[in-house]
């Protein structure tokens, strides 16, 4: 593969992750006005996000998908979208942004098992090691859920859907690789999303229906324009062409991205503190993480 391709899914993987961190801030403040539902949300992002990517493949040549892989690609649909979406909806109001970032930052060591499995990649002395400091850091996190400044604080509810999140994504990243390289990025994400718009409305249709858009202030439109156009469409776009060009683990590490822009916003706009338990948690799990990242020199 040519350093050129290698280089765009370095980019296209770093976009996504610059986005989903601005995200964290974005739903938090959506989620804080209680005139939509996490389930809604997840509803018509999938509406909007997929009429996009419909729209789009209007304008590009044809491309048929094998009936064998429909079954996949509804699987990677309910893993890599509704699974992972609707817990971090459902776990943005129990969590503080940091906390929230922090144990986003896990999903690369989730991927390295995966890939054990999957990929047959070794798992080494060092590997473990690291895994076992970000645990470590992640329950020292538990332990001293405290911050000040009133705050709201995590509940241990909003930190297992955010754990669930991170193992969802990785199975996605993890097992599914075969069949999104397979297809064009714009093929993939259509069916993606066609999919994930039949398991959400039969729960939210009547609540999509009966919204009330003009009692939605317009700070809140803005915000929910941003998480359907550039969280969904254009982030959903940027992974799996970043999946086409570099490994899973590589994807999967630019997570890293996340936290650092989700936690200075979370600080600077008072949703968040920084107080020296959370630093030292913060320092044990990306410890943990940079260990298992050197721990193998990756070709790609």
């Amino acid at each position: 593969m040519g350093e050129k391709n290698k280089l765009a899914g370095h980019a296209a993987c770093f976009g996504a992750y610059a986005i989903f961190g601005f995200n964290i801030i974005v739903c938090k403040d959506l989620m804080g006005g209680h005139l939509v539902s996490p389930l809604a949300i997840f509803t018509l992002r999938s509406l909007g996000a997929g009429a996009l990517f419909w729209l789009l493949s209007l304008f590009l040549p044809s491309e048929k998908v094998d009936k064998k892989d429909y079954l996949k690609i509804l699987a990677a649909s309910f893993l890599g979208f509704f699974l992972t979406q609707l817990t971090f909806l459902e776990a943005i109001p129990d969590i503080t942004p940091m906390h929230c970032s922090i144990i986003s930052a896990l999903t690369p060591i989730y991927t390295m098992f995966i890939a054990a499995v999957v990929l047959k990649e070794p798992l080494t002395i060092k590997k473990g090691a690291g895994v076992l400091m970000s645990l470590c850091g992640v329950v020292f996190l538990i332990l001293n859920n405290a911050s000040g400044g009133g705050v709201a604080e995590s509940k241990l509810s909003g930190i297992m859907l955010m754990f669930l999140n991170g193992l969802s994504f990785a199975l996605y990243l993890g097992v599914f690789r075969p069949v999104i390289v397979k297809y064009s990025v714009v093929t993939f994400m259509k069916w993606i999303f066609f999919f994930s718009i039949f398991m959400s409305l039969p729960f939210s249709f009547r609540e999509v229906a009966s919204l009330s858009w003009l009692h939605i202030p317009a700070v809140q439109l803005w915000e929910l324009a941003f998480l359907i156009i550039m969280a969904t469409f254009v982030s959903y776009f940027l992974i799996p062409l970043g999946q086409k060009r570099i490994r899973p683990t590589l994807v999967s590490m630019y997570s890293y991205v996340q936290p650092i822009i989700a936690t200075v916003l979370g600080i600077c706009m008072g949703m968040d503190t920084l107080t020296w338990q959370k630093t030292l948690a913060a320092l044990m799990v990306f410890s943990g993480v940079f260990i298992v990242s050197r721990s193998r020199t990756l070709s790609n």
